[in-house]
């Protein structure tokens, strides 16, 4: 099986860089080649990567590993959830006080390719060892919300359940070019006015490692 693993960072993953180099004999021997991409930060980065990986490189699955931000309450710190829908949450028009996307102006139309409805979902079904974790709605901005207006605008608007700025961009590529993909990410801040005091960046990388190096332990039988 050929795996795909991409991150925005080194730092989110470096954990199962170390697992790689300790299994490549494993790895060759149960028939299982990973490839390893670091997209850099945002949309703009990883959509270009991406689209310059896949032209050379088509994976089985494609995995999207991160840290982000969580707007329930109720998930703590250092779960890893996998993203089933991605809203683009600030491409689009300010209308006075309120922000308006692609498909509130028209410039889009729903469930024109690749999209459900507005949504960028995971579509494929059946995918091998999907890992039993819950199952969340992402947006992906930008600007990284930092004000109760803005929160409140973007919950109003999508009620997500966490924040990124890459899902999307990495849903897109693989639905174009129907490649069966997860995206994990591990809860490493609330959503909520910045206090990086009670960010849990550490905690975030160990537990999204743990369940990167599971999947991929799963997937490949090693």
């Amino acid at each position: 099986m050929k795996i795909l693993v991409t991150a925005a960072t080194t730092l989110e993953i470096q954990p199962f860089l170390q697992f790689l180099d300790q299994q490549r004999t494993t790895l060759s021997a149960a028939n299982g080649e990973i490839d390893v991409l670091i997209a850099g930060i945002g949309m703009m980065h990883t959509a270009f990567s991406l689209g310059r990986h896949l032209i050379l490189h088509k994976p089985d699955i494609a995995i999207q590993a991160g840290i982000g931000g969580s707007f329930r309450h109720d998930w703590e710190l250092g779960q890893v959830v996998t993203v089933k829908r991605e809203y683009l949450a600030d491409l689009g028009a300010e209308d006075n006080d309120q922000f308006k996307d692609l498909f509130d102006i028209q410039l889009w139309q729903p469930s024109q390719t690749p999209f459900t409805g507005t949504s960028l979902e995971n579509t494929f079904a059946g995918l091998p060892e999907l890992p039993p974790l819950p199952i969340a709605t992402g947006i992906s901005v930008n600007l990284v919300s930092g004000s109760e207006t803005t929160i409140q605008k973007l919950v109003s608007k999508y009620n997500p359940d966490v924040e990124s700025m890459e899902g999307a961009a990495f849903h897109y590529a693989c639905l174009l070019e129907e490649i069966p993909f997860l995206q994990l990410r591990s809860l490493s801040n609330y959503v909520e006015v910045r206090d990086k005091s009670k960010w849990k960046i550490p905690l975030a990388v160990k537990t999204l490692n743990e369940e990167l190096i599971r999947t991929v332990q799963t997937l490949t039988g090693i």
